[in-house]
């Protein structure tokens, strides 16, 4: 399982012989949480000082909206996740966190996450891009909603995000698209009728 996740973080950062070694020699201060399909990982309201990595699966970043359930993003094999304004601030997060598939996570306390920085700098490196890559993606998908139809946003999270139509509930995908499950059906339909065409 460890070394699948020193595989993964290539991703972010090529690690030396040096770091590969710190981190299995830390591991155990790195334990994994697995999480059943449905399961919430973390709750609004609760203060976040924990930093995740998906191992595998995928996870849903959601807000309670007077009883009505808003998906806001997805978080697949490989990514880091934290409500980032809980964690820093050391306030309740305003986000709830779901597993929508079996998935496998790695935790990172605050504390670990110091540690790791002031050993290495290529952790903190690493933390660097991910969070940037978190803030490049929220920017994408708000430059999304402002300038594409349902339809534009369906084919681009289509074309970067396949697995998720297979593998999970279709409502968090309409969430996420901001339409009804029935506009998802049509729109979906007229998508890959053009796309054969």
């Amino acid at each position: 399982m460890f070394d699948r996740f020193i595989k993964l973080l290539d991703q972010y950062s090529e690690l030396s012989n040096e770091e590969i070694e710190y981190l299995w020699k830390i591991r155990k201060q790195i334990p994994a949480q697995i999480c059943r399909k449905n399961e919430i990982i973390f709750k609004a309201g609760q203060i976040f000082n924990t930093m995740y990595f998906v191992l595998d699966g995928c996870v849903r970043l959601f807000y309670n909206n007077n009883g009505n359930e808003k998906t806001a993003f997805f978080y697949t094999k490989g990514k880091f996740f934290r409500a980032i304004e809980s964690y820093q601030k050391e306030i309740p997060a305003k986000e709830n966190y779901q597993a929508i598939e079996d998935t496998t996570l790695l935790l990172f306390h605050k504390n670990l996450v110091r540690q790791l920085i002031k050993q290495h700098l290529k952790f903190k490196h690493i933390a660097q891009l991910a969070v940037e890559d978190e803030l490049v993606t929220a920017q994408n998908m708000i430059s999304s909603f402002v300038t594409k139809s349902p339809e534009q946003r369906f084919l681009e999270l289509f074309e970067h995000n396949s697995d998720l139509f297979r593998n999970i509930n279709q409502h968090y995908i309409a969430s996420y698209l901001g339409v009804t499950p029935e506009s998802l059906s049509r729109i979906r339909k007229r998508a890959l009728m053009k796309e054969k065409n």
